[in-house]
């Protein structure tokens, strides 16, 4: 089933206090692993950044958002302005263990929804007692005008947009069929985190289980 890929890469890396796309991670920039663990699942990859002449060495498209300043939901609204199929599987930069086994199995579930996103039974700053990986799922453009609508208000959290459209989830039964501990989610968005990623993927490699890292 087609689906367009997007790589929101636009955001300032406060936390990392430097472009986390460009981190070398085991020889590559980290968004060049990401790039080669996706590109065959689509005919469709490109890249959602402002300002990144950087990005030029990556050879897919860079697109600027279409309205600035707006977070991650703003990325969202310009991958699914300029996404060539109807369906946008939406990726952060910082993903280094991102799964092609689980990301085909995501864009092979029937498509009765608007937004198809990863649920995790985890705390975080969304609230609650579940994490929606908001950046590690797909979003239709049907999607559009709710997004659109949030962004006119003022309201920037991905989730603020959830309650207008479809939302299918996707439990942890589902994805741990295909990534047993859940790597696929593991970020590198700051110095601790990155240097905890770097620490796994070289033990992976120690092991010999290269096609893990």
């Amino acid at each position: 089933m087609q689906a367009s890929i997007a790589l929101l890469a636009g955001g300032q890396s406060r936390r990392m206090g430097r472009d986390k796309a460009l981190l070398d991670f085991l020889g590559e920039p980290l968004l060049a692993r990401i790039i080669r663990r996706v590109r065959p699942l689509t005919d469709d990859l490109f890249i959602v950044a402002t300002d990144r002449p950087e990005y030029e060495q990556f050879g897919i498209p860079v697109v600027p958002d279409r309205i600035p300043g707006c977070g991650p939901l703003g990325g969202i609204d310009t991958a699914l302005h300029v996404a060539r199929h109807d369906y946008c599987l939406v990726l952060s930069c910082d993903l280094p263990f991102v799964h092609p086994d689980l990301l085909a199995a995501l864009l092979a579930i029937p498509r009765d929804y608007d937004v198809l996103v990863p649920v995790r039974s985890i705390r975080t700053d969304q609230g609650g007692d579940e994490t929606y990986e908001t950046l590690h799922a797909v979003y239709a453009k049907t999607a559009r005008p709710a997004i659109e609508r949030c962004l006119a208000e003022g309201h920037y959290k991905i989730v603020s947009f959830f309650p207008y459209v479809r939302v299918r989830r996707v439990d942890e039964a589902f994805l741990r069929q295909y990534d047993p501990d859940l790597l696929s989610f593991l970020n590198a968005n700051t110095p601790e985190s990155y240097t905890r990623a770097l620490e796994y993927a070289r033990r992976v490699l120690d092991r010999g289980e290269g096609g893990s890292s």
